[in-house]
């Protein structure tokens, strides 16, 4: 789809914005499926099995069969799904892991938890996903896995990644907690590695009513062990043959996720479409050089967990307090990078140490794109931050105005597909 081209500048004109936009609204998804929802649950009920029961077993099933992996084996939070990854690849004391700075607190903490030692990747400015050449760099003798992270919705570089990870001889945990169908060159994430790990909390795009997580792996003998390690290294009942956690999935869970799976393709398909009709938005502003908006990624699928925009001239936390004002919701991932955090301290990292990630850290700012969001919510979100800047608008035609709204049913070529009530828990990981 090409848009006509607008020649000038205008000044802005006076708008109506909406009172409020969330972050989040899980209500909205709620109310179009709360029936099913709410038989499902009553069916686990009725069953009395409530872990590991049948709805796990079918939800395994059918998520290997959606991300076309051979084995899916859930368990109790995407943290854990980390945790167990690392397990079953048998990192021990003193090992290194190398894993990205820029990333929720779960990826490095399951490191650490196992007395290894996690080794922090800058980032690349642009995709802010770990950067290969340094992953390279920070290589050793030491190092016995890699954990890229699918950050935001968006695949890491597996192209780069996977070749330094075989000529080291280390095995790959995916952290793909924000990215479920996401892909790369066709094949989801979850499968590009040994093991991938994802998350069902209920910002995630596919959310339970609770903590939940699940892993993949193409590999027979990794899941064989994290289907023990799960259940305390527990078969047969009773008969430990070695130590692991206590880390299954509810029932419920299972069952709410069932009802949410078969809908988990179109509401992705809505982000990208939120994500195309943003795009088209703040071009409509003069906005260059002051927000830098995300990109698509052309060799992979981008599911758009968040769309997160950066934010020029140490402007961003004012920006940040001028929407919340108008009632616009948004979040900061992540305004302390991990290699700074107070409890990594022994480690011995200092500030300039990932100058991208630290960057990022203090530029970052992430709008609203959960499905359900309109175009309204949209145009108030950009018009919002334009009145912030004091962004000119871009003069159009009739016909580029109406492209805008063209998007909801024709979405630009580049993000079709390849191959709380109202706002979420505090903790949005």
């Amino acid at each position: 789809m090409t848009l006509p081209t607008a020649p000038e500048t205008v000044a802005s004109v006076p708008q109506e914005w909406l009172p409020s936009v969330p972050l989040l609204a899980l209500d909205r998804q709620y109310a179009a499926i709360k029936h099913e929802i709410r038989t499902a649950i009553e069916r686990v009920c009725d069953s009395g099995r409530f872990v590991l029961g049948p709805d796990v077993t079918e939800l395994e099933a059918e998520l290997a069969r959606a991300l076309h992996v051979p084995h899916v084996i859930s368990c109790a939070s995407g943290s854990d799904a980390l945790l167990l990854a690392l397990m079953a690849l048998d990192i021990q004391p003193g090992d290194e892991v190398i894993v990205p700075s820029y990333t929720f607190f779960a990826t490095a903490s399951a490191v650490t938890r196992l007395g290894a030692v996690p080794i922090f990747a800058d980032i690349d400015p642009l995709t802010y996903l770990i950067d290969p050449a340094d992953v390279e760099r920070k290589l050793s003798k030491r190092t016995k896995a890699l954990i890229p992270v699918h950050l935001f919705g968006r695949t890491a570089d597996m192209d780069a990644v996977m070749p330094i990870a075989k000529a080291a001889g280390v095995p790959v945990v995916e952290d793909a907690a924000q990215s479920i169908l996401s892909t790369w060159h066709g094949d989801c994430s979850g499968g590009l590695g040994d093991v991938g790990c994802f998350s069902f909390y209920p910002t995630k795009n596919l959310g339970g009513a609770g903590d939940g997580g699940f892993l993949t792996t193409t590999r027979d003998d990794v899941a064989a062990q994290l289907k023990l390690l799960r259940v305390h290294g527990m078969e047969p009942r009773y008969y430990h043959s070695l130590v692991g956690i206590n880390s299954r999935l509810d029932s419920i869970q299972a069952a709410v996720l069932r009802v949410k799976l078969p809908y988990l393709d179109q509401w992705t398909t809505a982000r990208q479409v939120n994500a195309g009709r943003y795009m088209e938005l703040f071009a409509e502003y003069d906005l260059d050089g002051r927000i830098v908006v995300p990109g698509d990624e052309p060799r992979g699928r981008h599911v758009w967990n968040q769309f997160v925009v950066r934010v020029a001239d140490g402007r961003r936390d004012a920006l940040r307090a001028h929407l919340a004002a108008h009632g616009v919701g948004t979040e900061i991932y992540y305004p302390v990078p991990l290699h700074l955090q107070k409890c990594f301290s022994f480690l011995g990292w200092q500030k300039g140490d990932l100058p991208e990630t630290e960057r990022a850290a203090e530029e970052t700012l992430a709008l609203p794109i959960f499905p359900e969001l309109t175009a309204d919510e949209q145009r108030t979100v950009v018009g919002r931050i334009a009145e912030f800047l004091r962004a000119p608008q871009v003069a159009r035609t009739p016909a580029h105005a109406a492209s805008i709204d063209s998007a909801i049913t024709d979405p630009p070529h580049v993000l079709r597909r390849s191959g709380a009530v109202g706002r979420a828990d505090e903790v949005r990981c």
